[in-house]
């Protein structure tokens, strides 16, 4: 099961790409397994050197009774220290930001998180992207009808 944030690759120019694990309880796993998780308009921070991702959305389990989660709770993200120091050097610069970007579960069942350090888009690059997109899209067409 794979959850991307498709806005994300449209208003941002990615820098980087870090894969990182990601704290969860039980509740939570089960509904991410069942693909009731959001990534749009989720962002990472640091909180006293460590990285936070901030309003990701995981719907509460079905099954989950008393011991549910909270839907949009802060979750602390695993990296190790040197990939923590780079992000943190490149958020530095103005209009950086750290996006979430894939949510999966790698070979070991182990949720991870695919984060990239990002740079927003103007106005006329969106308007790029969606011109290359439209050119390739038509090339596809023309190529499967031959």
């Amino acid at each position: 099961m794979t959850i991307n944030n498709k806005k994300a690759s449209f208003n941002y120019e990615f820098i980087e790409i870090f894969v990182a694990g990601i704290v969860l309880s039980g509740t939570e796993i089960k509904s991410i397994r069942l693909g009731k998780a959001v990534l749009i308009d989720s962002y990472c921070l640091f909180i006293k050197n460590e990285l936070w991702v901030r309003n990701m959305y995981i719907s509460e389990y079905i099954y989950g009774t008393y011991n549910n989660h909270e839907v949009r709770k802060d979750r602390k993200l695993l990296l190790n220290r040197r990939e923590l120091k780079k992000i943190e050097r490149i958020i530095k610069i103005k209009g950086v930001s750290v996006i979430p970007t894939k949510l999966f579960f790698n070979e070991n069942g182990l949720a991870k998180l695919c984060i990239a350090t990002a740079k927003g888009k103007k106005k006329y690059d969106k308007k790029q992207s969606l011109k290359e997109k439209d050119i390739k899209r038509e090339i596809d067409i023309e190529l499967k009808k031959k």
